[in-house]
Protein backbone atom coordinates (compact mmCIF):
# COMPACT_ATOMS: atom_id res chain seq x y z
CA UNK A 1 0.00 0.00 0.00
CA UNK A 2 1.82 3.14 -0.64
CA UNK A 3 2.54 5.09 2.45
CA UNK A 4 1.19 8.51 3.32
CA UNK A 5 2.51 9.70 6.41
CA UNK A 6 5.43 11.81 4.58
CA UNK A 7 2.66 13.91 2.72
CA UNK A 8 1.82 17.31 3.28
CA UNK A 9 -1.95 18.30 3.68
CA UNK A 10 -2.34 19.84 0.05
CA UNK A 11 -4.63 22.64 -1.29
CA UNK A 12 -7.50 21.15 -3.57
CA UNK A 13 -5.42 18.78 -5.35
CA UNK A 14 -6.04 17.46 -8.80
CA UNK A 15 -4.69 14.60 -10.27
CA UNK A 16 -3.69 13.94 -14.17
CA UNK A 17 -2.68 10.38 -15.24
CA UNK A 18 -1.23 9.11 -18.55
CA UNK A 19 0.46 5.73 -18.89
CA UNK A 20 2.80 4.60 -21.25
CA UNK A 21 1.98 1.37 -23.84
CA UNK A 22 -1.43 0.92 -25.46
CA UNK A 23 -2.62 4.36 -24.60
CA UNK A 24 -0.23 6.28 -25.94
CA UNK A 25 0.00 6.90 -29.39
CA UNK A 26 3.23 8.98 -30.48
CA UNK A 27 4.08 9.26 -26.77
CA UNK A 28 1.83 12.10 -26.62
CA UNK A 29 0.50 11.47 -22.70
CA UNK A 30 3.25 10.31 -21.56
CA UNK A 31 5.68 13.00 -22.62
CA UNK A 32 2.93 15.52 -21.38
CA UNK A 33 2.98 14.39 -17.50
CA UNK A 34 6.97 14.59 -18.04
CA UNK A 35 6.84 18.00 -19.15
CA UNK A 36 4.64 18.84 -16.54
CA UNK A 37 6.57 17.50 -13.60
CA UNK A 38 9.65 19.26 -15.31
CA UNK A 39 7.81 22.71 -15.22
CA UNK A 40 6.17 22.35 -12.00
CA UNK A 41 9.54 20.81 -10.32
CA UNK A 42 7.22 18.13 -9.54
CA UNK A 43 8.49 15.99 -6.49
CA UNK A 44 8.28 11.95 -6.32
CA UNK A 45 6.09 10.97 -3.35
CA UNK A 46 5.25 7.36 -3.91
CA UNK A 47 5.60 4.25 -5.90
CA UNK A 48 3.74 1.01 -6.52
CA UNK A 49 5.22 -2.15 -5.91
CA UNK A 50 5.84 -3.24 -9.10
CA UNK A 51 6.14 -7.09 -8.46
CA UNK A 52 2.29 -7.09 -7.49
CA UNK A 53 1.44 -5.46 -11.41
CA UNK A 54 3.85 -6.00 -13.83
CA UNK A 55 5.47 -8.72 -16.02
CA UNK A 56 9.22 -7.96 -15.91
CA UNK A 57 9.42 -10.47 -19.36
CA UNK A 58 7.37 -7.58 -20.82
CA UNK A 59 8.92 -4.49 -18.92
CA UNK A 60 12.06 -5.65 -17.99
CA UNK A 61 14.23 -4.19 -15.43
CA UNK A 62 17.05 -1.91 -16.69
CA UNK A 63 20.56 -1.86 -15.19
CA UNK A 64 21.84 1.82 -14.69
CA UNK A 65 25.13 4.17 -13.09
CA UNK A 66 23.50 6.28 -10.36
CA UNK A 67 26.85 7.83 -8.42
CA UNK A 68 29.44 5.92 -9.74
CA UNK A 69 27.31 2.76 -8.60
CA UNK A 70 25.79 0.19 -10.95
CA UNK A 71 22.29 -0.93 -10.07
CA UNK A 72 18.86 -2.00 -11.26
CA UNK A 73 16.07 0.51 -11.83
CA UNK A 74 12.32 -1.13 -11.40
CA UNK A 75 9.95 0.26 -14.28
CA UNK A 76 6.38 1.27 -12.49
CA UNK A 77 4.37 3.52 -11.46
CA UNK A 78 5.41 6.80 -9.63
CA UNK A 79 3.28 9.20 -8.29
CA UNK A 80 4.57 12.79 -8.20
CA UNK A 81 3.53 15.69 -6.18
CA UNK A 82 3.27 19.44 -7.94
CA UNK A 83 3.11 22.52 -5.58
CA UNK A 84 3.82 25.22 -7.05
CA UNK A 85 1.69 25.20 -10.68
CA UNK A 86 0.15 28.09 -12.40
CA UNK A 87 -3.16 26.67 -11.59
CA UNK A 88 -3.15 27.84 -8.28
CA UNK A 89 -4.00 24.23 -6.86
CA UNK A 90 -1.90 21.30 -5.96
CA UNK A 91 -1.12 18.76 -8.31
CA UNK A 92 -0.69 15.16 -8.22
CA UNK A 93 1.02 13.29 -11.38
CA UNK A 94 0.72 9.68 -11.89
CA UNK A 95 3.13 8.17 -14.75
CA UNK A 96 4.46 4.80 -15.32
CA UNK A 97 3.62 2.22 -17.61
CA UNK A 98 0.20 0.23 -18.39
CA UNK A 99 0.25 -2.86 -15.76
CA UNK A 100 0.38 -5.99 -16.93
CA UNK A 101 -1.56 -7.87 -14.82
CA UNK A 102 -4.28 -7.17 -11.36
CA UNK A 103 -5.70 -3.97 -12.90
CA UNK A 104 -8.17 -4.30 -10.57
CA UNK A 105 -6.32 -3.81 -7.80
CA UNK A 106 -4.17 -1.59 -9.33
CA UNK A 107 -6.67 1.41 -9.93
CA UNK A 108 -8.14 0.61 -6.07
CA UNK A 109 -4.54 1.92 -4.96
CA UNK A 110 -4.78 4.52 -6.54
CA UNK A 111 -8.03 5.86 -5.89
CA UNK A 112 -7.38 4.96 -2.24
CA UNK A 113 -4.52 7.23 -2.32
CA UNK A 114 -6.66 10.06 -4.44
CA UNK A 115 -9.32 9.98 -1.60
CA UNK A 116 -6.99 10.01 1.61
CA UNK A 117 -5.38 13.13 0.13
CA UNK A 118 -8.54 14.73 -0.59
CA UNK A 119 -8.54 14.73 -4.20
CA UNK A 120 -11.75 15.12 -6.34
CA UNK A 121 -10.91 15.98 -10.01
CA UNK A 122 -8.96 13.58 -11.84
CA UNK A 123 -8.12 14.04 -15.48
CA UNK A 124 -6.85 10.89 -17.54
CA UNK A 125 -4.69 11.64 -21.10
CA UNK A 126 -4.52 9.31 -23.51
CA UNK A 127 -3.95 9.17 -27.27
CA UNK A 128 -4.21 7.06 -29.96
CA UNK A 129 -3.68 6.99 -34.04
CA UNK A 130 -6.07 8.16 -36.19
CA UNK A 131 -7.04 8.68 -39.53
CA UNK A 132 -6.32 12.52 -39.52
CA UNK A 133 -3.71 14.50 -41.25
CA UNK A 134 0.13 15.97 -39.41
CA UNK A 135 -1.05 19.28 -41.23
CA UNK A 136 -3.90 20.03 -39.50
CA UNK A 137 -4.41 21.08 -35.52
CA UNK A 138 -4.10 17.64 -33.86
CA UNK A 139 -7.88 16.58 -32.48
CA UNK A 140 -8.31 16.03 -28.62
CA UNK A 141 -11.38 14.73 -27.42
CA UNK A 142 -12.41 15.34 -23.88
CA UNK A 143 -14.91 13.32 -22.19
CA UNK A 144 -16.83 12.19 -19.08
CA UNK A 145 -19.80 9.87 -17.77
CA UNK A 146 -20.88 12.11 -14.97
CA UNK A 147 -23.98 14.99 -16.37
CA UNK A 148 -23.00 16.99 -14.04
CA UNK A 149 -19.34 17.25 -15.23
CA UNK A 150 -20.71 16.90 -18.68
CA UNK A 151 -22.16 20.47 -18.52
CA UNK A 152 -19.40 22.55 -16.33
CA UNK A 153 -16.68 21.95 -18.82
CA UNK A 154 -18.87 21.95 -22.08
CA UNK A 155 -17.86 18.02 -22.89
CA UNK A 156 -19.11 14.96 -24.52
CA UNK A 157 -19.92 11.63 -23.21
CA UNK A 158 -18.04 8.91 -24.90
CA UNK A 159 -19.73 6.47 -27.09
CA UNK A 160 -16.92 4.32 -27.73
CA UNK A 161 -17.58 0.32 -27.20
CA UNK A 162 -14.75 -2.03 -27.37
CA UNK A 163 -11.26 -2.73 -26.23
CA UNK A 164 -9.72 -0.64 -23.32
CA UNK A 165 -7.12 0.72 -21.60
CA UNK A 166 -6.00 1.11 -18.01
CA UNK A 167 -7.08 4.68 -18.79
CA UNK A 168 -10.80 3.40 -19.37
CA UNK A 169 -10.31 1.54 -16.32
CA UNK A 170 -8.56 4.14 -14.09
CA UNK A 171 -11.08 7.08 -15.73
CA UNK A 172 -13.65 4.91 -14.67
CA UNK A 173 -12.95 4.05 -11.14
CA UNK A 174 -12.80 7.31 -10.62
CA UNK A 175 -16.77 8.09 -11.57
CA UNK A 176 -17.41 5.04 -9.21
CA UNK A 177 -15.34 6.24 -6.55
CA UNK A 178 -17.79 9.49 -6.63
CA UNK A 179 -14.75 11.89 -8.07
CA UNK A 180 -15.01 14.19 -10.96
CA UNK A 181 -13.55 12.23 -13.96
CA UNK A 182 -12.20 13.76 -17.27
CA UNK A 183 -10.34 12.14 -20.46
CA UNK A 184 -8.31 13.95 -23.17
CA UNK A 185 -7.60 12.27 -25.99
CA UNK A 186 -5.01 13.22 -28.79
CA UNK A 187 -5.81 11.56 -31.90
CA UNK A 188 -2.33 11.14 -34.05
CA UNK A 189 -1.89 10.51 -37.52
CA UNK A 190 -1.45 6.81 -37.66
CA UNK A 191 1.19 7.21 -40.39
CA UNK A 192 3.04 9.22 -37.78
CA UNK A 193 2.31 7.61 -34.74
CA UNK A 194 5.45 5.44 -33.98
CA UNK A 195 7.99 8.07 -32.98
CA UNK A 196 7.26 11.22 -30.46
CA UNK A 197 4.67 13.64 -31.37
CA UNK A 198 5.34 16.74 -29.68
CA UNK A 199 2.53 18.38 -31.88
CA UNK A 200 -0.40 16.01 -30.18
CA UNK A 201 1.48 16.73 -26.25
CA UNK A 202 0.75 20.22 -27.30
CA UNK A 203 -2.68 19.95 -28.44
CA UNK A 204 -3.23 18.36 -25.03
CA UNK A 205 -1.78 21.11 -23.24
CA UNK A 206 -4.08 23.56 -24.75
CA UNK A 207 -6.82 21.02 -23.55
CA UNK A 208 -5.82 21.26 -20.15
CA UNK A 209 -5.83 24.94 -20.34
CA UNK A 210 -9.23 25.14 -21.29
CA UNK A 211 -10.44 22.72 -18.51
CA UNK A 212 -8.00 24.21 -16.05
CA UNK A 213 -9.15 27.89 -17.01
CA UNK A 214 -5.13 28.99 -16.62
CA UNK A 215 -1.97 29.37 -18.68
CA UNK A 216 0.17 25.91 -18.62
CA UNK A 217 4.39 27.28 -19.35
CA UNK A 218 4.83 25.56 -22.91
CA UNK A 219 8.63 25.02 -22.99
CA UNK A 220 9.95 24.24 -26.33
CA UNK A 221 6.92 22.09 -27.65
CA UNK A 222 5.87 25.30 -29.61
CA UNK A 223 9.10 24.66 -31.73
CA UNK A 224 8.97 20.98 -31.56
CA UNK A 225 5.51 20.73 -32.60
CA UNK A 226 6.84 23.01 -35.77
CA UNK A 227 10.02 20.97 -36.44
CA UNK A 228 7.84 17.30 -36.04
CA UNK A 229 5.80 18.47 -38.96
CA UNK A 230 8.26 20.04 -40.84
CA UNK A 231 9.58 16.12 -40.56
CA UNK A 232 6.73 14.61 -41.37
CA UNK A 233 6.18 16.66 -44.93
CA UNK A 234 9.29 15.94 -46.13
CA UNK A 235 8.95 11.90 -45.38
CA UNK A 236 5.31 12.69 -46.91
CA UNK A 237 6.79 14.54 -49.88
CA UNK A 238 9.78 12.17 -50.72
CA UNK A 239 6.71 9.07 -51.39
CA UNK A 240 3.97 9.98 -53.95
CA UNK A 241 1.82 7.64 -52.03
CA UNK A 242 1.83 9.28 -48.79
CA UNK A 243 1.63 12.25 -50.11
CA UNK A 244 -2.06 11.68 -51.97
CA UNK A 245 -3.32 10.11 -48.90
CA UNK A 246 -1.96 12.99 -46.54
CA UNK A 247 -3.70 15.41 -49.09
CA UNK A 248 -7.06 13.25 -48.91
CA UNK A 249 -6.93 13.28 -45.53
CA UNK A 250 -6.72 17.15 -45.38
CA UNK A 251 -9.93 17.04 -47.48
CA UNK A 252 -11.59 14.79 -45.68
CA UNK A 253 -10.60 16.83 -42.47
CA UNK A 254 -11.39 20.15 -43.81
CA UNK A 255 -15.19 18.88 -44.37
CA UNK A 256 -15.87 17.54 -41.26
CA UNK A 257 -14.75 20.51 -39.36
CA UNK A 258 -17.50 22.93 -41.24
CA UNK A 259 -20.43 24.13 -39.37
CA UNK A 260 -22.65 22.66 -41.89
CA UNK A 261 -21.04 19.75 -42.35
CA UNK A 262 -23.12 17.17 -40.14
CA UNK A 263 -26.65 18.08 -38.40
CA UNK A 264 -25.59 17.00 -35.22
CA UNK A 265 -22.89 19.13 -34.95
CA UNK A 266 -25.46 21.71 -35.79
CA UNK A 267 -27.68 20.66 -32.50
CA UNK A 268 -23.97 20.45 -30.23
CA UNK A 269 -23.62 24.17 -30.61
CA UNK A 270 -27.00 25.05 -30.28
CA UNK A 271 -26.94 23.20 -26.87
CA UNK A 272 -24.09 25.01 -26.06
CA UNK A 273 -25.27 28.16 -27.10
CA UNK A 274 -28.20 27.82 -25.04
CA UNK A 275 -26.39 26.41 -22.02
CA UNK A 276 -24.18 29.72 -22.04
CA UNK A 277 -26.87 31.82 -22.40
CA UNK A 278 -29.04 30.13 -19.18
CA UNK A 279 -25.43 29.31 -17.06
CA UNK A 280 -24.88 33.25 -17.61
CA UNK A 281 -28.09 34.84 -16.88
CA UNK A 282 -30.07 32.34 -15.07
CA UNK A 283 -33.47 30.78 -17.09
CA UNK A 284 -35.04 32.87 -19.64
CA UNK A 285 -37.54 32.46 -21.71
CA UNK A 286 -35.92 31.37 -25.20
CA UNK A 287 -39.41 31.87 -27.24
CA UNK A 288 -40.31 29.86 -29.80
Amino acid sequence: MIELDDIPELADPLVIAAFEGWNDAGEAASALIDHLADIWEAEPIAALDPENYYDFQVNRPRAIIDEGRRRIHWRTTRILLAQRTTLGRDVILIQGVEPSFRWRAFVIELMDFAHAVGVNTVITLGALMADVAHTRPIPVTATTEDEHTLHRYDLEQSRYEGPTGIIGVLADAATQGGLESISCWAAVPHYAGHTPSPKATLALIARLEELLDAPIDHGSLDEDARAWERGVNEFADGDEEVAEYVEALEEAQDTADLPEASGEAIAREFERFLRRRTDGDGEKDLGP
